[in-house]
């Protein structure tokens, strides 16, 4: 069936109703960076924190999305590229049912978070760029996963930042320092989503 045959069919319920069911209204908080920079860490907290509050909130974590939803993806550009364009797809879908949708993807290049971000904003959704800016070099030293001495011994290839390129964002909506506490980044991350709510 091509595509001119797709016709998109709206609901009966209305966005606001489902903002009032879930705490307020849906947005997505999409941290990129290196492995190694906090993505996760700071993503997991954030989540956390806002359901505390009372807020509807799901993570999508790159590697959790990697072993169902994007299993069938590999690591080459354009792969990486696809990855992005459907972790955007659905947290669009999150961010449209009232949720906030925290995405921890590394998302190297800026091709595809800008991609990500026409996507919430042709939705008239709230998206905000979180760039957890800690440099390859601590990175290297925190090696939570074991990967930059999997690619210091030449037995990982293709990696963002070492040997791939992790292009840097140039306007981040916020960007988190790595002596930031983890409980600081939640605060900043929280205040900024608030601040574009209002």
């Amino acid at each position: 069936m091509p595509a001119s045959d797709i016709t998109w069919h709206e609901g009966t319920v209305s966005r606001a109703d489902r903002a009032a069911l879930a705490g307020g209204v849906g947005a997505t908080l999409w941290f990129t960076g290196l492995s190694g920079s906090g993505k996760s860490t700071v993503a997991t907290a954030t989540e956390e924190r806002l359901v505390a509050m009372g807020r509807a909130a799901y993570r999508l974590d790159g590697d959790n999305l990697r072993t169902g939803i994007n299993a069938d993806l590999g690591f080459s550009r354009d792969e990486r590229l696809e990855n992005c364009r459907r972790v955007a797809e659905v947290a669009r879908l999150f961010a449209d049912a009232g949720q906030v949708a925290i995405v921890a993807v590394i998302s190297p290049y800026a091709e595809s978070r800008d991609l990500a971000r026409r996507i919430h904003a042709e939705a008239g959704l709230p998206f905000l760029e979180i760039f957890m800016a800690t440099p390859a070099a601590e990175c290297a030293v925190r090696d939570p996963k074991g990967l930059y001495a999997k690619s210091a011994a030449g037995s990982l290839t293709g990696f963002s930042g070492v040997d791939d390129p992790y292009e840097v964002p140039e306007s981040p909506d916020l960007a988190i320092a790595p002596t930031t506490s983890v409980a600081d980044a939640v605060d900043l991350v929280i205040t900024a989503l608030h601040q574009s709510a209002s």
